[in-house]
Formats: structure tokens, sequence, C-alpha cells
């Protein structure tokens, strides 16, 4: 799946949306009790098309299922609407022009009213560091801090300020030191696919090979030195590297959380441990940035042991069964927890 930035609609139209509990859709007012109306200008969401399908739904080359598949259109993502023929919507949607059926998609009204949901805003941290502060003031309490290069999901925006989640609560981070870009996800061609899978295959094979290597210098080691192999080094087939992972990560629990820390045992934060964890299985992971490793994916139950599960500006070491072992704050230092504790961003798998 391929996520892009989007550009804005064609033609205009005012989204009214009443704040409790009138509800209203360009121009088309549901009467209720409430008399207070917000007006919200979604010019730029007129034209979607969203799927709304299970997992995809097909891109055609023409407004029939005997049509070439050109793509993929997945649920939630959008493309923009050209014409209607047939119960088909020509639409353009990434690299890909085609048609979709309709009946697995929505349009006009019915895409505005879910497109607000469908979207997702980013803020990337610029500065060296920044602070997450309690309320959307500079006085307010400081919970924490983001390095240059975090990415971070925004709930909202208020007095100059963002609203992220921080630790499984929200804080806010200043506007003058971020990014903000707002991503759908588009269609993915067929050529893009085959593309993607690939590269994925491909870095998933060098990963495996250098965690493999990594394993035989370290038998050898053993078996040269009966004191390497007291010290607790990690053994087994390269078939489990992942649960590998998890059992060499959890040897750390109980150590501090270090922010800008990379030692398993004198303390690191989140990507830290997790760039160590995997530095020493041979796999040279970015200290930021780390969402773009690997390969996808697509849901907590698709999840083995060993990937990467990101959150808004943090990422942790999926353990299975719904547990995951991370560096996660300053007073619980490196520890496991409940993978769905607060929203999943993304999974990327390395082996």
């Amino acid at each position: 799946m391929k996520k892009k930035f989007y550009t804005g609609g064609l033609a205009g139209c005012v989204l009214l949306v009443a704040l409790n509990p009138c509800v209203a859709y360009a121009g088309l007012v549901t009467p209720e009790t409430s008399t207070v109306v917000e007006v919200v200008d979604n010019r730029e969401y007129v034209d979607l098309v969203i799927a709304q399908v299970d997992r995809y739904v097909n891109v055609r080359s023409k407004p029939d299922t005997s049509g070439e598949i050109l793509g993929k259109l997945y649920n939630n993502s959008v493309g923009h609407f050209i014409e209607e023929e047939n119960g088909w919507y020509k639409i353009q949607s990434g690299t890909v022009t085609g048609y979709v059926s309709a009946e697995y998609c929505v349009r006009g009204l019915e895409a505005l009213r879910i497109a607000r949901d469908v979207e997702i805003t980013y803020a990337t941290i610029t500065a060296n560091t920044l602070r997450v502060r309690e309320k959307p003031n500079t006085k307010s309490a400081i919970l924490g801090t983001f390095s240059r290069g975090d990415e971070l999901e925004v709930l909202a925006e208020e007095d100059g300020f963002a609203k992220v989640s921080y630790n499984n609560k929200t804080g806010y981070i200043s506007l003058d030191y971020v990014d903000i870009h707002t991503e759908f996800v588009e269609a993915e061609s067929i050529e893009e696919e085959r593309a993607r899978l690939k590269a994925e295959e491909e870095a998933r094979r060098k990963a495996k090979e250098a965690a493999e290597a990594k394993l035989r210098a370290q038998r050898e080691k053993e078996e040269a030195a009966a004191a390497a192999a007291a010290a607790g080094a990690i053994t087994g087939s390269s078939d489990d590297l992942g649960q590998q992972v998890v059992d060499f990560a959890l040897q750390f629990v109980g150590n501090p959380y270090v922010y800008g820390g990379t030692s398993l045992t004198d303390g690191a934060d989140c990507s830290g441990f997790v760039q160590s964890v995997y530095a020493h299985f041979g796999v040279a992971l970015p200290r930021t940035g780390q969402r773009s490793s690997g390969y996808a994916v697509a849901s907590l139950a698709e999840a083995l042991p060993g990937d990467l599960i990101f959150y808004s500006g943090h990422v942790a070491i999926y353990m299975g069964d719904n547990k995951i072992v991370h560096a996660a704050t300053p007073k619980k230092g490196i520890c496991t927890g409940n993978a769905s504790y607060t929203k999943i961003l993304a999974i990327r798998r390395i082996f």
C-alpha cells in the first residue's frame, strides 16, 4: 500500500458541521435542537471517491469486470472522481487512472462525512529536541521530549500547537518546529505492487542473511570460548529469527529509559532500544525514520515476534500474543506491555 500527499479537489463545496447536536453537510441541515453551526471549508474533498471494502477494490481499464486490472484501491484509500458510467466510477489515484465499481466505494456527501476520519495528519519534528507540554502554551508543564525526525500523528491544532499522543496521554508541541502534512492512501498500480513486493523480499533476504551471518559468527565464538557461551549468547535456528530478537530484547527488561540513549544496559529510548537490539543481529536500522525499514504488515493479527510496532512518536518490538517489549518512559524504563495500548500507526517486518 502506498501513502501519498493529497493536493485537493477541483470544484467547490462547503461542509457545515454542527457543534451539538445538529448535523449538516454541504448546506444540507438535519434539524435538531441546536442552532450553533461551524462552517468548515471542504472544497479540497469534494471530488473524493473513497473505497469501503474489506481489503481492496480493483481499478480496471474499462467499466466492466472484464477490464484489465490496472491497480488496487485499498480500503479507506482515495481517488479523484472523473466521471460515472454504468455503476462504475472513473478515478485518478496515485499513478492509476481507471474504473472502480461504485458498489465498493462512496463519493459525494458520504465521502465528505468520512474524509476527516480517513485522512491522517502527521507532524515531523525539525528541531534537534522538542518539548511536549501538558497544555498548548510555553508555560505549561513539560511531559517529555521528541527528537529531530520523529513523526507523530496530529490529533488537533490549537493556538499554535499540535495536539499529539505521548505515552498514551495527550500533549502539545509547538507548530514552529514541525513540518505538517496530511496523507491519504491512494491506489497502487500493478507495476508498483510488483516492485514493492520485490523490494520487500530483497530487504527481507538481506536482513535475514545479515542476521544469520551474525549468529554463525557468534556460534563459532561460543564454540571457541566457553566463557562466551556462559555470557548468554543467543543461539538457534535462522528460521525463528524474530523470536530470537524478542528473546534477546527481554534480557534488558528493567534497565533504564534514557532519552537519546542506545545502551541496552545503561539506558536507551524507544528507537535507540530497537536499533541496538537489531544491531546485535547484524541489522543496521536508522536512529530515526525506522518506519521505512523492512516491509509492511497489514494488521496486528498478522504480526509475528520481532516485528516493529509504530505508534505516534514511539516504536516497540512485538512479542506475539498482543504483547510488546520497549523502552517505554523514564518512569517505566525497558518493559513489556500490551501492543494495543494505544493506536497503532504501522507495523514493519525486518526478516
